[in-house]
């Protein structure tokens, strides 16, 4: 299964908040590849510009995950896509698309508004119990 994962499960692991277990199981599945996971270039900066305002070092983190999952960036397509989605959050359509466009089977973002359209949004711990329990 290919997933797309958003920004904010990788921050709780690195912020040790919120769903943390959970993403940090996602994280470990992706990395032993039982899932494909796919990320946004941008989440990297997002992480790394975070983690510096916590005084994290972040560097070797960045490292797993890009070895780990697949980094994507958004092209002009997405970006204009992006911009007329029904929806105020730019961002998160854009990783929406990613995810789309990536043909990715389902999102996992612990973000409660993300966006929702044809792919399923699931918050890392649904996923971990759907996906991950024995």
């Amino acid at each position: 299964m290919k997933i797309f994962v958003d920004t904010n499960v990788f921050l709780d692991i690195v912020l040790k908040r919120g769903d943390y277990a959970a993403s940090l199981a996602i994280f470990k599945a992706v990395k032993n590849r039982v899932y494909e996971g796919v990320v946004a270039d941008i989440s990297l900066v997002n992480i790394a510009y975070i983690s510096r305002k916590v005084n994290v070092d972040i560097r070797a983190y960045l490292s797993a995950i890009e070895r780990s999952f697949v980094v994507q960036g958004a092209d002009n397509t997405i970006i204009q896509d992006a911009l007329i989605l029904p929806n105020d959050d730019i961002e998160d359509n854009i990783q929406y698309l990613m995810a789309l466009y990536g043909e990715c089977e389902c999102i996992v973002s612990n973000n409660k508004g993300f966006y929702r359209g044809d792919i399923e949004v699931l918050g890392s711990d649904v996923f971990a119990d759907r996906y991950l329990t024995d």
